[in-house]
């Protein structure tokens, strides 16, 4: 895939950390050591470089004074990709989080994340407030991630290439196909695992951080996101104009209310 823009941040090689069940999680670092970090968590079938990098919030954060921290979620990028769906659950993806942020030694940081990446981002900051400062959730879900898409239907393209029928698991499968390297097989298998165990956001213990969500205007999960702002204590809520949910990384609108939220963040840079 093409970078939306040309040029935008190189990527540096992929530092990996190893999470507690053995699976390798792909890392990428940008910016000053003393400046304050912001975690970036990516969406479903995406990337650390085509939720972040190419769509050029690595660019302004960097600009702004921030220091980005990265990852490739299970099952994407260049980290693991285990085909089994006992290997996504949401412990297993808020754990992985956690180890990252043990290794490279950071006590808190500023948290921005998209669809799969703002559903992660809610969890780890209700069961670990002391690593989130504040938060950006981004196309979050009001249930459990990736309901809408028809395992089945899914698992027989990959397995034998029935054609698929129902439209959002057409865009969803398109949406995987569209990213180098992807693996559907592993992909179909966190579609599977992400719906085992207690996996919705939890309205009566949500974050008590600052949270910023944003929900494009074209986004079938619009109200359901716009509730759940609602209904945490220190949450606020941005339509973004036209964008629906898989093309609002791209949103300029977006990327500037991230920056705004997170400049008026204790510590933070202008």
């Amino acid at each position: 895939m093409s970078p939306a823009f040309p040029a935008l941040t190189e990527m540096p090689s992929p530092q990996f950390v190893m999470a507690a069940d053995g699976r390798r999680i792909a890392t990428y670092l940008w910016g000053d050591d003393d400046a304050p970090t912001v975690l970036c968590v990516h969406g479903f079938a995406s990337s650390c470089r085509d939720n972040w990098v190419n769509t050029g919030w690595v660019r302004d954060l960097t600009r702004a004074g921030f220091r980005v921290l990265s990852v490739d979620q299970r099952g994407h990028g260049a980290s693991d990709k285990p085909h089994e769906a006992e290997g996504f659950s949401m412990d297993a993806f808020v754990d992985d989080l956690v180890t990252v942020l043990d290794t490279y030694m950071l006590e808190s940081v500023l948290y921005a994340g998209y669809s799969l990446g703002a559903r992660v981002g809610w969890q780890l900051a209700v069961a670990h407030p002391e690593l989130v400062e504040r938060a950006v959730l981004g196309g979050i879900p009001d249930g459990r991630p990736l309901a809408r898409l028809q395992i089945d239907q899914a698992r027989a393209f990959v397995e034998q290439g029935t054609p698929i029928e129902d439209p959002v698991t057409q865009n969803y499968v398109r949406l995987s196909e569209r990213v180098e390297g992807n693996d559907l097989r592993a992909l179909v298998a966190l579609a599977e695992g992400m719906r085992l165990g207690d996996a919705d956001p939890d309205v009566t213990h949500p974050p008590m951080q600052p949270i910023l969500f944003a929900t494009g205007s074209d986004d079938a999960i619009l109200e359901q996101s716009r509730a759940l702002a609602a209904a945490t204590p220190n949450g606020s809520f941005i339509e973004l104009p036209r964008r629906h949910h898989f093309n609002a990384p791209g949103s300029r609108v977006f990327r500037e209310a991230a920056l705004d939220f997170f400049g008026g963040g204790a510590g933070t840079a202008a």
